[in-house]
């Protein structure tokens, strides 16, 4: 089988879908590796360095050509045009928070999209989208204690504090990858922590991982709107796994919140978390509303391509490998985790978190419909 390694084109997105060790793999399995010329290189990858893994370097148009297209992001506007029926794409897909102007060709094209962040593993977790969703839990604290910096129009507080000045508070709400990891990085930067979720069986199990340091709450109405207020720094790390995130944080409640803070929402792929907040990119990141600073950036993970790469490439060359070799229809069926990543085929809606949250329920099939 032909897999295209596309460079990607959102802005300041310096991830690749595949490392050069990962087309090897590939190779080494005699499937045709083909790569859009210098689209490693923001990870750090040469040209040559997929070259010697027994790759091809190509043209987009080339690359797009495969019957596999393996990328980081969704598809930007000028990339509809290589669209076909039967492409396979594989990449981070966020149908229900994007322009729906995405997956309105996807369907016209009856390409098929193989969304990472809904692909399953036999415990209902989301393994491609676990590596990312930690990189970003990551980033996001360290982010929003950059912009508390006063000449950032921030507060001046320092995230951790100094002995006898108290530390920023910050507030987490949802405790997945994001939010664990978004904690680890808040309490072992000295800051005040406190973590809301729905669960109390993650809240129990987040308690004792992170060694009870974090204030561990029921989320809902009051107890955010009573955290918010207290917040210095604020990360929205909901998820409904293909489905809009719901917004749990009001405008009012931002309006709560001091002068000079700093709100983080990671959310932000999947329409976000927070009322107030809109999609940013790298190169203008925030945007200040009521007098709160907002970071709405939708690939927050491509600011450290290096780590993301080999994260990424480590998760989802698995699944890849057993599409280039069974063909997609027969690792569906086989693997019933893999066949939720299935967001479109053959021109229909296959994951119905999204298709319920386009309001796109009349282009709604089963897969194992479309499939037999």
């Amino acid at each position: 089988m032909r897999i295209g390694v596309i460079k990607e084109i959102k802005d300041n997105e310096n991830r690749v879908g595949l490392s050069p060790e990962g087309a090897a793999r590939l190779v080494a399995e005699n499937h045709e590796v083909l790569v859009q010329g210098s689209a490693g290189e923001g990870s750090g990858f040469s040209d040559e360095d997929y070259e010697k893994a027994g790759a091809r370097i190509a043209t987009a148009d080339e690359a797009w050509s495969s019957d596999i297209i393996v990328k980081v992001k969704e598809p930007m506007n000028s990339e509809y045009k290589f669209f076909r029926d039967g492409l396979v794409i594989y990449t981070y897909f966020h149908l229900a928070g994007v322009d729906h102007g995405l997956s309105n060709h996807l369907l016209e094209k009856k390409v098929t999209a193989v969304a990472y962040e809904t692909v399953e593993d036999h415990n209902g977790k989301l393994p491609l989208l676990a590596p990312m969703s930690s990189v970003a839990g990551r980033v996001a604290v360290q982010t929003a204690a950059y912009y508390l910096a006063k000449f950032n129009n921030g507060s001046g507080k320092l995230i951790g504090g100094v002995p006898g000045v108290d530390p920023a508070t910050v507030v987490i709400i949802g405790g997945g990858v994001v939010g664990y990891n978004a904690a680890q990085i808040a309490i072992g930067m000295g800051a005040e922590t406190i973590l809301l979720d729905v669960s109390d069986e993650k809240l129990y199990h987040l308690k004792h991982s992170l060694q009870g340091k974090p204030h561990i709450l029921i989320s809902n109405r009051h107890n955010i709107s009573e955290a918010v207020k207290k917040a210095d720094i604020l990360v929205g790390a909901v998820l409904l796994a293909g489905a809009k995130a719901p917004f749990l944080v009001t405008e009012e409640m931002v309006k709560s919140m001091r002068p000079g803070s700093v709100i983080v929402d990671v959310a932000i792929d999947q329409g976000g978390c927070i009322e107030t907040m809109k999609p940013t990119s790298h190169s203008h990141p925030v945007f200040m509303k009521h007098g709160v600073i907002h970071y709405g950036v939708t690939n927050m993970p491509g600011a450290f391509p290096r780590t993301a790469t080999q994260a990424l490439t480590h998760a989802t060359l698995p699944y890849l490998l057993k599409i280039a070799k069974h063909g997609l229809a027969e690792t569906a069926r086989h693997d019933p985790g893999f066949a939720k990543g299935i967001n479109t085929y053959r021109g229909y809606f296959t994951c119905k978190p999204v298709a319920e949250s386009l309001g796109q329920m009349d282009k709604f099939m089963e897969l194992k419909d479309l499939l037999e």
